[in-house]
């Protein structure tokens, strides 16, 4: 039986919450892909911690945060979405791990970026994949619907508020 998770909200720990759940998978054995949809910063803590564990590949295939749509750059970030959406779909059909993370889609439909109805089609056919899992801010009330369990981050107070600087280990 496959489960949609979907990690959503304006707090910190969406894609951390999706991390923690491969490295569980990772310990019983699990393949899991990351399929990173926005993010382009090569030097993460979670690229390198991936790359040390069996079963588990992490791909960025974003261009970082999408400029607005009437950009000249905008059509780049696009295409880069849906090359990240169809690698995606052929992982799912593919049968190439048991748990997929969709990181940040819900940011790259809310931007535009990827068609909605297509990542729902994605969600609803049949595969051997057990769990997918969604993260990004402003997930829409269809993805809500759909997925089995929906967590929301909110954020009571962020240190960069108060000047502190995003930390090594910690934000990246």
């Amino acid at each position: 039986m496959k489960r949609v998770l979907l990690f959503t909200g304006n707090g910190k720990g969406k894609t951390t919450a999706a991390l923690g759940t491969v490295l569980r998978a990772a310990g019983h054995g699990k393949r899991s892909l990351i399929v990173q949809f926005m993010k382009v910063r090569a030097a993460t803590g979670e690229l390198a911690a991936c790359k040390s564990l069996p079963g588990v590949e992490i791909v960025q295939m974003g261009r970082g945060f999408p400029p607005k749509q009437d950009s000249d750059r905008f059509t780049e970030h696009r295409q880069a979405a849906e090359a990240a959406l169809e690698f995606a779909e052929s992982a799912l059909v593919s049968g190439k791990c048991d748990l997929l993370v969709l990181d940040e889609i819900c940011g790259a439909i809310a931007k535009k970026l990827v068609d909605e109805d297509r990542v729902i089609a994605l969600l609803t056919q049949p595969t051997s994949v057990s769990c997918i899992i969604l993260t990004g801010r402003n997930a829409s009330q269809p993805l809500m619907e759909l997925a089995d369990t929906v967590t929301e981050m909110v954020c009571i107070r962020h240190a960069l508020q108060a000047g502190i600087k995003a930390q090594e280990g910690v934000e990246y």
